[in-house]
């Protein structure tokens, strides 16, 4: 009893949870993968469950499992597949799986490079507890639901102990693939699962014993109806007697298969000869018992079936086992019993580890040992047709296999006779039931017409045409062609225009001002949005606006020239020259007057303090211009450190000398030396190399001074003033975040603010040249310079040019839009802006500005609007920033299709791009294609050129077509590593040298990784423990620092310098490796380790925890941080535990009483400010007024000194807030608060603000972001948790990043993007890096993984073709809209050098245009008709879209919405109700775990599972998803004959091969093989268990059933099934979240019932929110009808949802 009700509480745990599983990405960016496990067994009944799979056909299931092992590989995963030895029990009861599973394991142990474990006995043993605490694995693959409830039992145990084991769960069920991700249910570990699993451990493991012994109870009871008395040890030895056997007869080894087949049959003739011995029956009585249930003939009959079956396996290649017939007929009852006998057999003989040692076996076949569909196929052919007259000849080699193997049983049966090989079968006993109809043929008849609608145009000639002559093409008298005569439309429809033209997204995006009212409060709302951008731009730079004049085209200037060259100067240029002169005189002159002013109080403040006297020494260098001043500075500052140094050694001695007074005095060398050196006296040279000789650096001083005599007092200095260690190692240990850096000294004059480096230089030569360019260059390191550049450049050239930037977030388009405001100002013409906006929900000034701000979707918007092109063509440039979105998971297609559709030239921008010269090619390729292009337009336009084409034309011709690659790798700032650990209650932090990340297969294989970048004291560090682990080096002597050849007697090492000595050394320890001194290199590696690792693994410990690390930052003044996390609920938690900790601290300081003073202080107060307003009555109606006014004075004084007082109880003490409130005026605070007053975040963002806390993710509204963003830049903030969307661009540099809380979306990109802000330029030399509750195995992986490849998507969808055609038709300039419509369809990043894809989506467009033709979106010459602007319109929901069309045109929708009573407006609620069921089903799929349906689970508002659609909407999808289905099937029959055949017959994993020759001599393998007809698309070796293309008509057809070579899956079809079902046949139910939020309008209710994140429930529902209004206004636009039903019950329905989603 107590056992189930464990049981029922583990079910239920693990149900409980499943709501709120969240359905993510498991594998990101095609790197190596957080290293997880799979569950073999999870993995096995997964599969075999699998609809197309015929038990017993074992490569058609091993072909299965590698599949999707294969998958996952690609995909970057890296994984270990585990069965457990105790899991085997769980197949008694099915021997057929026990054999099967065997094989798997010993397939995938022998045959491929999976990592396979077998050792462990179970879940709960210390051995796998042991494991997975050092292996760290990050979650674990596993079914939720065996085949037996004894199995799930079991699953259900190895799911709470994962937990328990702080490791999370993945579920099998339900994942889906699609070419870039693998996508599943994934459930985290949390405390709650880890306190049950502590609190019911025993209970546990007495039940797992408790469940294991019935299952080993269950083994003996399952083999005695076949094995009578014998003993499964006896049955293990028979196997071993006969493998040893076996081993004397074959002894040079042999294939697998035919080891198998003889040991097996001759084990299973041996134990059944002994049971009908001992009964005495002789072989041709049967019995009726289980164990012996038919003759000895028979059996042998059966065994001769098996051996002829394995010859054929053997000789035949899966091409032409592809073509075998598959039997209907079942077995007779008696053969399924010899079946299960016979797979016993099986198990024993493969689980016998004798069988591969000593012996040449060749396990490569392990993946084919039986396939039962065929020996099915040879039973019928000799039972029946044989038996009725049909001899046909075996062939001489079948002939030949099949009697050696059957000859070899004879040899292994000893204890009888078995007899000749021939006749096959000598019993006359069928074993197969009579059937009317036993071989399964092809419904060829189900099969649609194989042909293509005939359709031309220029477009679609253009792109297809070359492939189109070898097509099917239908006839015109083709019944599909003649249907496409327009039918007669739904009654109702009569008064709706389809085609006429829609409002597009652009025109429905709210306008955030109307810049043409006259309403003053409008007028005002835009000013004090202008001033909010100009003071939030200020926020990110402090770079001063710059007025913009147009200056008209320029010729272009050489800036490289050399002044050498220059002939002579004008008059205009000499003045110029003089007048600068005098400036530059006349700025030093007020720089010597300052210094002057300023030097004495800085002397003194150096005397008192030298440190905060040596920071107003640097804030007054800063400022100045003078270098002579600079000199004088640097030299009082100089002379200070030296006399402090001295004090100081002098009272210390040689004991614990303060090295940050010597560190300051080589600053200050370093500085006069490399900045000045010219300039500097012989007095200021020997002054210096004095201040060398009493650091002990002689050798520096007597390079720079060799005259200085001090040897009297070089003994003394030494003892006393040394620092201890040579200059070298000094400045590498001590100085390597102030080392100087490596800049160009001599201006550019295109840039004002800064130097810029070379590589920045060439990036404004590229804008200058009209070029475009892929800038890959490390986050804060200036490549978004170049974007401004180019903007500047275009607003002075005209003002009809526009610069267009692209952004990947909402938050980026906003501070860009604040910079480029902040930044400039033009004079412009009435109605032209300067910069613009447009999101899907806001625009501002986007068509009518110089400079847009927009997102990939909204520019796509406008791109392929036919309408816009006009606009388009005003296009100069376009910037992408973050460009690696290219590879992203959401969008990713359309940055593909902006980057081939602009014609000007652009400029991407990124900081973590792998293969970027890629990148490039592809994109130089589509240059090439515009210059053609343009070529061609140009020459056939010449004639024709109107005036006002002009400027446009002058400027195309300027462009150039040269794709540029800039590659900048150095960052400014180094970044340091550390990992938090928790010891005795406190928070450590351990430093992470990042060569510990490496392992010595690593450094052997790859090298160290481009981007491992030491600092100059982990270089050192390096070099230290090489020493120590190697003493006799041979090395350590030349690398040492002082004898370094980069580092001999320089005074002034450079950070490059530094660089050069880190790859020296990076050098010698890789050439370690290839020498074969490994264990030296481990030795290095392991020393560098910090073997600290805290990982607390829930979130209940983390939380804990969390307020002391950032205290602990904040007591190292680490602070500013960005804490990032991965999780929107964690985020807000963490924040929010940081803000508890510091108001507890701070009410524990507060003096009791402070409280009670306070109330009084407010009470008083109000007193008085009554009294105050009573006397101002007074004075007004008083002409007497001294006597009033004395009162009045007294009352104000009162009303201050309160006020005061209050304000100083009310004070938060410094150590209780993080805030900075001297950055900021109290009137800059307040505006900023305001700004959020009405926001769903707004009063706890302004609560966390004042502790200087704040929280940062996506769907926070753009004020709430920039709250937090601007507050942070000014310092105000210091700590803000956030996601990674904060890591794409949005420019909140800080000193700290740290990484809190594990998670599959931490990858090699997100570490890059995010570590990337840690160290701010100008104000921090050093960034640092922390992890937080992160295994220390991840966070290596996160050190040496490389960032992603950019890698194509699939390109189309039927959506897309459909807005190319109606781009292509109704553009403004038709040929231009063609040449964008084509250079889409022939560029993709995917197809980039792959002709085969190329053809594939050559077919797939041909595809969607059937599919849009039959659906008549399209005419045959390729012009959009009837409602493919609505269709198109909805393009962000494609399938969902075409089906929504197809409803309202089947009048659907109008039956639904039926008024209260005749000529009414208004619709009831249940009506509502069923339109909202509608649209959820379409728009809101959000599926939910099918284990889900089992739970018992009482919901509070929600009802959670949506019903399905009404009947006659599901007929109507039904019946489009049949028509979608055929097109797509008649498609990949045609797109079949592109498969790499070769490759069909090779499994994906193991690359075992499958060709060869095809058997051409035996007569009976062309009889068994006769199915030529009806499998082309299919896989060889889906086919073996007889499946034929008319399979590919059915629902939810899982992807490896289709030719894999293809590339083509069903997801690309634009199907949407009402119903989906997980591999185990279970329905997934759908979310009913926008359905139970219309019925209780809840957010609560959602998080609560539904398991969503109320973020991402907020941003669902927003989401469907606009969609309901965009079809609501398509709606009224395309109907003339105002009193239309359907039109106005959508009007009722965007109204209702939209006001009780903006009440939430």
């Amino acid at each position: 009893m107590e056992q189930s009700m464990v049981l029922e509480e583990i079910s239920q745990l693990i149900l409980c949870k499943m709501p709120t599983a969240e359905y993510s990405s498991l594998l990101n960016d095609f790197v190596e993968s957080e290293f997880f496990l799979i569950d073999g067994d999870s993995l096995m009944i997964t599969y075999v469950c699998e609809k197309s799979l015929q038990l017993g056909q074992s490569l058609h299931f091993v072909y299965l499992i590698e599949c999707y092992l294969m998958d996952l590989i690609g995909k970057g995963g890296h994984f270990a597949v585990v069965f457990f030895k105790d899991a085997e029990c769980a197949y008694f009861n099915s021997p057929e799986l026990l054999s099967l599973r065997t094989a798997l394991v010993l397939h995938l142990q022998h045959n491929t490079t999976i990592d396979v474990w077998t050792e462990f006995s179970g879940c709960l043993s210390q051995e796998w507890r042991t494991c997975l605490e050092e292996s760290c694995p990050y979650f674990l693959i596993v079914a939720d639901e065996g085949l037996s409830q004894l199995q799930t039992y079991f699953f259900n145990i190895l799911i709470i102990h994962t937990w328990a084991m702080r490791v999370n769960v993945v579920l099998f069920s339900g994942q889906k693939s699609d070419i870039l991700r693998l996508y599943a249910y994934f459930m985290p570990s949390l405390f709650n699962d880890v306190k049950f699993f502590r609190m019911n451990k025993m209970k546990i493991l007495t039940l797992y014993k408790s469940l294991f012994k019935q299952l080993e109870d269950n083994r003996v009871s399952t083999l005695a109806p076949f094995f009578r008395d014998l003993k499964w040890d006896t049955m293990m030895e028979q196997a071993l007697m006969t493998i040893s056997l076996l081993k004397q007869i074959w002894t040079e080894g042999s294939d697998v298969r035919g080891v198998f087949c003889v040991t097996s049959c001759s084990l299973f003739l041996q134990i059944n000869h002994a049971f009908l011995s001992k009964e005495k029956v002789t072989s041709k009585t049967t019995t009726n018992q289980k164990g012996s249930c038919l003759g000895l003939k028979e059996m042998k009959d059966f065994c001769k079936l098996h051996c002829l079956t394995v010859a054929l396996l053997r000789n035949l290649p899966l091409s032409q086992r592809a073509r075998s017939r598959f039997i209907t007929a079942p077995w007779i009852k008696d053969i399924q019993t010899l079946f299960k006998m016979k797979k016993w057999c099986d198990y024993f003989i493969l689980s016998n580890k004798s069988i591969f040692r000593f012996w040449d076996l060749n396990p490569t076949y392990l993946s084919d040992l039986t396939d039962d569909p065929l020996l099915k196929n040879i039973a019928f052919y000799y039972e029946k047709e044989n038996a009725e007259g049909l001899y046909l000849d075996l062939g001489k080699t079948i002939m030949q296999d099949y009697e050696y193997l059957w000859n070899t049983v004879s040899k292994l049966v000893r204890t009888f006779d078995v007899g000749k090989p021939f006749p096959v079968r000598a019993s006359k006993l069928r074993f197969l039931t009579k059937k009317l109809s036993p071989i399964k043929e092809s419904s060829q008849e189900k099969m649609p017409n194989l042909g293509f609608i005939p359709m031309s145009s220029k477009v679609i000639d253009s792109f297809v045409g070359d492939i189109l002559r070898d097509l099917p093409f239908l006839k015109s008298d083709d019944p599909i062609v003649t249907s496409l005569v327009k039918q007669k439309e739904f009654d109702e429809l009569v008064h709706w225009h389809s085609h006429r033209p829609l409002s597009d997204d652009y025109d429905r995006t709210k306008a955030n001002f109307d810049e043409k009212s006259r309403d003053p409060r409008a007028f005002r709302s835009l000013q004090k949005y202008h001033n909010f951008l100009r003071f939030y731009g200020n926020s990110l730079e402090s770079v001063s606006s710059k007025l913009i004049v147009t200056q008209g085209v320029k010729a272009k200037k050489d800036f490289h020239e050399s002044k050498s060259k220059k002939t002579h100067e004008t008059k205009a240029e000499l003045i110029a020259r003089e007048n600068k002169k005098r400036l530059l005189a006349k700025e030093e002159q007020k720089d010597e007057q300052k210094w002057n002013a300023l030097s004495l109080s800085i002397e003194e403040e150096m005397k008192k303090n030298l440190h905060s006297g040596l920071k107003k020494l640097e804030d007054f260098l800063k400022s100045c211009k003078s270098n002579s001043v600079k000199i004088q500075g640097e030299m009082v500052g100089l002379m200070a450190c030296l006399k402090t140094w001295k004090e100081h050694c002098q009272a210390k001695g040689n004991i614990r000398k303060d090295l940050n007074i010597a560190v300051q005095m080589m600053k200050r060398i370093h500085s006069l030396i490399d900045k000045y050196s010219e300039l500097l006296q012989e007095t200021d040279r020997k002054f210096i190399a004095k201040c060398l000789k009493y650091l002990s650096f002689d050798e520096l001083a007597s390079s720079l001074y060799p005259n200085q005599d001090t040897d009297a007092i070089k003994k003394k200095k030494n003892s006393k003033y040394s620092v201890g260690i040579g200059p070298a190692r000094f400045q590498l240990q001590y100085m390597g975040c102030d080392l100087v850096r490596d800049e160009r000294k001599d201006p550019d004059p295109r840039v004002q603010d800064f130097i810029p480096d070379t590589w920045q230089r060439e990036l404004l030569d590229i804008v200058d040249n009209y070029e475009s360019a892929v800038i890959v260059a490390p986050t804060s390191s200036g490549k978004t310079y170049a974007s401004y550049y180019c903007m500047e450049r275009v607003l002075k050239e005209s003002n009809e040019g526009v610069v267009v930037y692209v952004a990947p977030t909402k938050a980026l388009v906003n501070q860009v839009v604040a910079t480029v405001q902040h930044r400039y100002t033009k004079s412009l013409p009435s109605g032209v802006a300067l910069c613009g906006v447009f999101t899907r929900e806001y625009r501002h000034d986007a068509l009518n500005c110089q400079v847009l701000v927009t997102v990939p979707a909204c520019f796509e918007i406008l791109l392929l609007a036919p309408h816009r092109q006009q606009w388009v063509k005003r296009i100069r440039y376009v910037i992408f920033d973050e460009v690696h979105c290219l590879g992203g998971e959401i969008g990713a297609e359309i940055w593909e299709h902006l980057l081939v559709m602009i014609r000007c030239p652009f400029l991407a921008l990124s900081a973590t791009i792998s293969n970027p010269e890629h990148l490039v090619n592809w994109l130089q390729s589509v240059k090439h294609y515009w210059k053609k292009v343009d070529g061609a337009m140009k020459s056939s336009s010449a004639s024709k050129m109107k005036a006002g084409s002009h400027i446009q034309n002058d400027l195309q011709v300027k462009q150039s077509h040269k794709v540029r690659l800039v590659l900048y790798g150095e960052r400014y700032n180094d970044l340091e590593k550390y990992i938090c650990s928790v010891k005795n209650d406190d928070i450590c932090f351990d430093h992470y040298h990042p060569c510990a990340a490496l392992t010595t297969d690593h450094i052997e294989k790859y090298g160290f990784p481009s981007d491992l970048a030491l600092s100059p004291r982990e270089s050192l560090q390096l070099y230290d423990t090489m020493c120590l682990a190697w003493k006799q080096w041979p090395q350590a002597q030349n690398l040492c620092p002082e004898n370094f050849i980069h580092f001999k007697n320089k005074v002034v090492i450079k950070k490059m310098d530094a660089r050069k000595y880190e790859e020296s050394l990076k050098a010698e320890l890789t050439s370690w490796v290839k020498n074969g001194n490994i264990k030296q290199v481990k030795m290095v590696l392991n020393h560098l380790n910090p073997h600290s690792n805290f990982h607390s693994g829930n979130l209940e410990n983390m939380l804990e925890k969390f307020p002391l690390l950032v205290e602990k930052l904040h007591e190292m003044n680490q602070l500013p941080a960005l804490f990032f996390i991965f999780s929107l609920r964690i985020v807000e938690m963490c924040a929010t535990s940081v803000y508890k900790s510091l108001k507890k601290k701070q009410e524990e300081k507060r003096p009791p009483k402070a409280d009670k003073e306070a109330h009084v202080l407010v009470n008083k107060l109000q007193k008085v400010k009554k009294s105050l307003e009573k006397q101002k009555i007074m004075e007004g109606k008083k002409h007497q007024k001294t006597k009033y006014l004395d009162q009045s004075l007294i009352h104000e004084a009162e009303y201050d000194h309160l006020l005061k007082t209050l304000e100083k109880n009310q004070e938060i003490p410094q150590d209780c807030t993080y805030a900075d409130y001297n950055v900021m005026d109290s009137e800059s605070l307040q505006m900023v608060f305001d700004r959020v007053k009405f926001e769903r975040k707004g009063d706890q963002l302004k609560a966390l603000a004042v502790k200087g806390i704040g929280y940062h993710y996506s769907a926070m509204s753009a004020k709430e972001k920039q709250l937090v963003e601007i507050l942070f830049r000014k310092g105000f903030i210091k700590v803000v948790t956030a996601t990674g969307t904060l890591a794409l661009g949005i420019n909140m540099p800080c000193k700290s990043v740290v990484f809190v809380h594990n998670s599959v979306y931490l990858d090699a990109l997100n570490y890059r993007q995010m570590s990337g802000r840690a160290g701010r330029r100008g104000q921090d030399l050093m960034g640092n890096v922390y992890f937080f509750d992160i295994p220390q195995p991840k966070v290596e992986k996160l050190i040496k993984s490389k960032v992603p490849e950019l890698r194509g998507q699939f390109p189309f969808s039927t959506t897309l073709i459909l807005r190319l055609l109606l781009l292509a038709s109704k553009a403004d300039d038709q040929e231009d809209g063609q040449a964008k419509v084509l250079s889409v369809l022939k560029h993709s990043l995917m197809s980039f050098k792959q002709p085969r894809i190329m053809e594939i989506l050559k077919l797939y467009f041909l595809f969607s245009l059937q599919c849009l033709v039959k659906e008549g979106y399209v005419d045959r010459d390729g012009n959009p008709t009837g409602f493919a602007g609505l269709v198109s319109h909805l393009h962000y929901h494609e399938p969902s879209n075409l089906v929504f069309v197809s409803f309202l045109v089947n009048g659907l929708f109008h039956k639904l919405c039926q008024p209260t009573k005749q000529g009414s407006k208004r619709f009831s609620e249940d009506t509502m109700r069923n339109l909202v069921l509608v649209l959820a089903n379409l728009f809101g799929r959000r599926y939910l775990p099918a284990k889900l349906q089992d739970t018992n689970t009482k919901f509070f508002q929600s009802k959670v599972f949506l019903e399905e659609l009404p009947k006659d909407f599901k007929a109507a999808l039904e019946d489009y998803n049949r028509k979608v289905t055929n097109d797509f099937t008649s498609f990949l029959l045609i797109v079949s004959k592109l498969a790499d055949m070769k490759q069909e017959c090779e499994l994906p994993l193991s690359k075992t091969q499958f060709t060869g020759k095809e058997c051409d001599d035996s007569p009976l393998v062309d009889h068994l093989m006769s199915c030529t007809q009806g499998r082309v698309a299919v896989s060889p070796f889906v086919c073996l268990s007889g499946n034929f293309d008319d399979s590919l008509l059915y629902p939810e057809i899982p992807s490896h059933i289709i030719l894999r070579t293809v590339g083509i899956t069903y997801d690309q079809a634009p199907l949407l099934w009402p119903q989906r079902f997980d591999s185990k046949g279970r329905r997934m139910s759908l979310n009913a979240y926008i359905l139970d939020f219309y019925k209780h309008g809840s957010l609560v209710g959602l998080v609560q019932d539904n398991g969503i994140n109320e973020g991402e429930a907020y941003q669902l529902l927003k989401d469907f929110s606009l969609t309901v209004k965009a079809i609501s206004v398509s709606l009224r636009e395309l109907c003339e009808n105002e009193d239309d039903n359907v039109v106005l019950a959508f009007e009722q329905l965007s109204r209702t949802f939209s006001e009780k989603f903006n009440a939430v």
